[in-house]
């Protein structure tokens, strides 16, 4: 595993926690599986997945009755992360407080990492 032993690669806030927890308890998952995957104007997406089984080269992340588990390719992209869920009057969704992000888009989907070759 990437990172400081001892420490998680990501956190959650007590928004994210119990959205998590609600979403593994309606569609009956082990987790959420995070990820990145190359795409969006800024070069890089995060991916979220519902998983019935927990991936033992995953990071697992567990907070107050939610399950997160980190992909590998992904585990040095969101190492220091901090991740949210906001409701406000036009939307609700998790909000990813990276310190590793150099760029973000507009509508904040697609994401560029500090030394990430351009596209």
């Amino acid at each position: 595993m990437f990172g400081i032993p001892g420490k998680q690669a990501v956190t959650l806030t007590p928004a994210a926690a119990r959205q998590i927890a609600r979403l593994m308890a309606k569609q009956d998952s082990q987790g959420l599986r995070i990820g990145i995957k190359k795409g969006g104007c800024a070069g890089m997406e995060y991916t979220m997945d519902y998983v019935s089984d927990v991936n033992p080269m995953d990071e697992l992340v567990e907070q107050d009755g939610a399950r997160v588990m980190i992909a590998p390719m992904a585990q040095m992209f969101l190492f220091g992360t901090e991740i949210d869920y906001q409701i406000s009057a036009l939307e609700s969704g998790f909000k990813f407080n990276n310190p590793n992000v150099s760029e973000a888009c507009g509508c904040g989907e697609s994401i560029k990492f500090k030394d990430q070759p351009a596209q």
